[in-house]
């Protein structure tokens, strides 16, 4: 009798983590987010991708790790310090780890390491749109 209280605990916590996930996910979504997988340090040989949803505050793309229940984005990129160095296709497997139809930028920024930016094809234009478009009095380099 007490395995069984203990067992049914854990699968209503589990439960509870996964109402949460798949909470976070929806309203994030809902709030003009984007399904991004991001990839930092891609000169590693062991570097891998990570979903998240990216979403537009002002001058940054913050980006959320879908598998995190963290508040504060896990990653931010200000507008005026992100360049695009290159643009591919997803090479063998990294089409199962990205968003469908994904192209992958790789990003360079004076604060922090190369990274590499999946996203399909509505959000990569969304993202060349808010990467070229600066306000008045900025200088942002191309980005296509």
């Amino acid at each position: 009798m007490d395995i069984a209280i203990v067992v049914l605990a854990l699968l209503l916590v589990l439960l509870v983590v996964a109402v949460l996930y798949a909470w976070r996910w929806v309203r994030m979504r809902r709030q003009g987010g984007v399904s991004v997988a991001l990839r930092w340090q891609p000169d590693k040989q062991r570097s891998g991708w990570h979903l998240g949803i990216g979403r537009y505050q002002g001058e940054e793309f913050v980006w959320y790790r879908v598998w995190s229940l963290r508040i504060a984005p896990d990653r931010a990129f200000r507008r005026d310090d992100l360049q695009i160095a290159d643009r591919r296709e997803p090479i063998g497997t990294e089409s199962y780890a990205v968003p469908s139809g994904s192209t992958v930028l790789r990003c360079e920024s004076g604060q922090q390491e190369a990274i590499e930016i999946a996203m399909g094809p509505g959000a990569l234009t969304g993202f060349l749109s808010w990467l070229e478009s600066a306000p008045p009095g900025h200088r942002v380099p191309r980005a296509s």
